[in-house]
């Protein structure tokens, strides 16, 4: 007797299984008990914009408005170097900003890379969600939709951030024409990334900036949201977009299965679609800290590959050269913070207020 033929959704879910890389198959789906409160997470700087926007929450404040209203605390803050106005530029002096945000109930999502002389690009990225057919608008264009719904021009380029950029480009010499000063003054003027205070040598030698920030929402009714916005990486090639408006890698959100965001090395979260991973093998029935730790080990892999064509990915234990932060929020409430590296901290907001929370590291 013949047997009967697959039809083509069993072929198609077959071969779905079969692509599924060792160590990442999917278990049996996540079950979220649903709680009836809100909660936040996102990066260490999120803090002020939570403790703003937690009480509106209790309240019954819309996910999305809330993980929107936090980022933009940052994005208009002229101290911060590490998104929006005072941001540092790319290497001809230029800041170029990128947002993303998504909405869990709708399962949409809208984003803007290399956006130039707009104070909230995350307001922008909700537009293009919002208002047109698309999920991403870059450059020139981005900026000209900005302006077509309101957002006015504005210098985003600080007198700070300017004295950090042109410390740079002296630093440049033995491969430009610009001479160094003889002997830089220290003044002693501290400057803001990531909530960390730093000296401008400690900005220009201890670490490449890669400044972003990250808020993932859960909202009285259950309804997930997020959203990530950025000046990217510090004197980056003109042209350049990092991860976080990248749908899938900055951040990424499923109203069934979590929501997730990252800060750190775009290129890393871009390569590992780190965001998009961590919600899926919640999805899977990880819980959120598990997720975020099996995506870390994936970036520490690909690193170690990568590092053939490219050796300065890694150091000389051969553990990644960078960093990389992800924040992740199930549908239950229950929330984490992972990285590579480090005793950083992360932002949480719930019933028991807005806090730092340490992030747990997987090297240590």
């Amino acid at each position: 007797m013949s047997r009967p033929r697959p039809d083509r959704r069993s072929l198609l879910l077959a071969a779905g299984a079969a692509a599924t890389a060792p160590g990442l198959a999917a278990s049996a789906p996540a079950v979220h008990a649903r709680r009836r409160r809100p909660v936040m997470v996102g990066s260490a700087n999120a803090l002020p914009g939570m403790q703003e926007q937690l009480p509106r929450m209790m309240d019954g404040l819309e996910p999305l408005d809330a993980a929107i209203e936090v980022v933009k605390v940052v994005e208009a803050d002229p101290n911060d170097m590490s998104v929006g106005l005072g941001g540092l530029p790319d290497e001809d002096g230029v800041v170029t900003l990128d947002a993303a945000c998504m909405h869990g109930p709708t399962h949409n999502a809208g984003s803007v890379g290399a956006i130039q002389g707009t104070l909230h690009p995350s307001e922008v990225a909700r537009l293009v969600m919002e208002r047109t057919d698309h999920c991403m608008l870059v450059g020139e264009g981005a900026s000209r939709f900005a302006r077509e719904y309101g957002h006015p021009e504005v210098d985003l380029l600080t007198p700070q951030a300017r004295e950090v950029w042109l410390r740079w480009k002296e630093g440049m010499s033995e491969r430009d024409d610009r001479l160094q000063p003889a002997k830089p003054k220290k003044s002693g003027q501290l400057y803001r990334y990531m909530g960390e205070e730093l000296t401008l040598e400690q900005l220009l030698t201890t670490h490449r900036i890669t400044g972003t920030i990250h808020c993932s929402a859960l909202s009285l009714k259950g309804e997930l949201a997020c959203c990530t916005t950025t000046s990217g990486l510090s004197f980056k090639i003109p042209g350049r977009i990092g991860d976080s408006p990248v749908i899938g890698a900055g951040l990424y959100c499923d109203q069934e299965a979590g929501s997730a965001g990252g800060t750190g090395r775009g290129e890393s979260a871009i390569l590992s679609c780190a965001s998009f991973l961590c919600v899926e093998l919640m999805r899977g029935g990880m819980a959120p800290k598990d997720a975020g730790m099996t995506v870390l080990r994936r970036v520490t892999e690909q690193a170690q590959r990568g590092a053939a064509w490219q050796p300065e990915l890694v150091r000389e234990d051969g553990l990644p050269a960078f960093n990389l932060q992800l924040y992740l929020l199930s549908p239950g409430g229950e929330v984490a913070g992972v990285e590579l590296y480090g005793t950083h901290a992360f932002a949480v907001a719930d019933e028991d207020g807005a806090r730092h929370e340490q992030l747990d590291a997987l090297h240590g």
